[in-house]
């Protein structure tokens, strides 16, 4: 069975980019595009992993992953940061609120793929 991603982005172009990306790489894609969005996906669906973009209008995705990390259903579900802010204060805020790992944007189709992996097959099974 293919493994779910749940990706939240605001930028409906990222959105779209980072889904087929993941669907080429063998993945299943859920989307939203603000966090009120990804936590009604999440009372539905419980994806393999979650891709947050940290810049969101409203709950932005630090504080998103917070509140993920605090539900029952989702807590321990691996979250992958990707923001256009890569310095180390904002990676630190993503690794500090339970995000497993943090990637810059732009993104790169094969770090994507690869990340993903990593974080979901962590002995390369």
């Amino acid at each position: 069975m293919k493994k779910q991603i749940l990706v939240v982005d605001d930028e409906i172009g990222a959105l779209t980019l980072i889904g087929i990306m993941l669907e080429r790489g063998g993945f299943g894609v859920l989307k939203a595009k603000n966090a009120q969005l990804a936590l009604s996906v999440l009372d539905q669906n419980s994806p393999d992993m979650i891709i947050l973009d940290v810049m969101m209008p409203g709950m932005d995705g630090i504080e998103l992953c917070r509140v993920i990390r605090g539900r029952a259903d989702a807590g321990k579900t691996p979250i992958l940061i990707l923001s256009a802010r890569g310095d180390a204060e904002s990676i630190m805020r993503g690794i500090e609120a339970g995000a497993n790992d943090y990637l810059p944007k732009p993104i790169l189709h094969h770090d994507l793929v690869q990340k993903v992996r990593d974080i979901l097959e962590p002995n390369g099974s």
